[in-house]
């Protein structure tokens, strides 16, 4: 993830995509049968937004690295290097027919850490921030200009039962303050009404607590999932620009303030329990063909 003032770029490689509907519906069998990589392109020009479910044939992953069809990830051993060439889905506004992005991405951490969470007290998910901070070089010919430089992010999940079977859903920011501090938040709520909240700052290269803050709601979008933010109690987020609004799923820039600093974050919400309804999973195809033997 990464972004500089008007633009942002979010990338996930996924295996045994937790949002894929065909790893559903095949039972969550086999999850290097069901890859993604999912790019999402944000400037004054419009959204660029590609994900493609793949198989098996198209992946190849090591210690180092991970491929997916024509787009890869891998450390260098100073920096993550990230390649992408994958064909955006038309988008109602923008564009009529699909447009192939491609581009890379270099992320050069402030730091490299090797904390780990578990979100829920039984251990079957987990999430690890990397690297929290780091100076981000984009090349892309998606939008004017062929790229830019900002300030990026790397982190990872995963787990071994569906995010539907132990979560409602969860809250998620990251951003960085006037003085260049790193704050990450992480608000994970579970199926049996207990939570598990981080509330992080990136200091002298590793990650510690800082105290537990209020979670404030934001506006609602146009499918009403809920959406928050934890903050200072005498802060009022605001949303200062919405980037995804889904049924199930909600990304944006919100500016608020916490332990006492301004910050402008990127802000992501997930509701799992619409993600398990039939009739979401049934539009999800609609914004991720498979497309299981093609490289590219």
């Amino acid at each position: 993830m990464s972004d500089c003032g008007q633009y942002a770029l979010v990338v996930i490689a996924f295996v045994g995509s937790v949002f894929s509907p065909y790893y559903h519906w095949a039972g969550r069998r086999d999850p290097e049968n069901h890859v993604a990589f999912n790019v999402a392109l944000y400037g004054p020009q419009g959204a660029c937004w590609a994900m493609t479910e793949r198989g098996r044939a198209c992946l190849a992953r090591g210690p180092d690295g991970l491929q997916i069809g024509g787009s890869s990830l891998r450390f260098d051993g100073a920096a993550l290097q990230i390649a992408f060439d994958e064909v955006a889905l038309p988008w109602p506004g923008h564009r009529l027919l699909p447009k192939r992005i491609s581009g890379s991405i270099r992320l050069l951490p402030d730091a490299v850490t090797t904390d780990m969470f578990a979100l829920d007290p039984a251990g079957h998910h987990h999430w690890a921030p990397r690297m929290p901070a780091g100076h981000a070089t984009v090349d892309t010919d998606a939008f004017p200009g062929g790229g830019w430089c900002g300030h990026g992010y790397h982190d990872s999940n995963w787990g071994d039962r569906p995010l539907e079977s132990d979560f409602a859903g969860w809250d998620w920011a990251r951003g960085r303050t006037v003085d260049g501090n790193t704050l990450i938040l992480y608000d994970a709520r579970l199926c049996d009404g207990t939570g598990r909240h981080l509330a992080l700052r990136l200091a002298e290269g590793g990650l510690s607590p800082i105290a537990a803050t209020d979670r404030q709601e934001l506006p609602r979008g146009f499918w009403g999932v809920r959406a928050g933010i934890s903050c200072d109690s005498d802060a009022v987020p605001t949303l200062v620009q919405a980037l995804e609004d889904s049924p199930f799923y909600r990304r944006g820039l919100v500016r608020t303030a916490l332990a006492g600093e301004e910050v402008e974050m990127m802000q992501e919400s997930l509701d799992c329990r619409r993600l398990a309804n039939p009739a979401v999973r049934l539009m999800l195809p609609f914004r991720m063909p498979r497309r299981a033997s093609i490289q590219l």
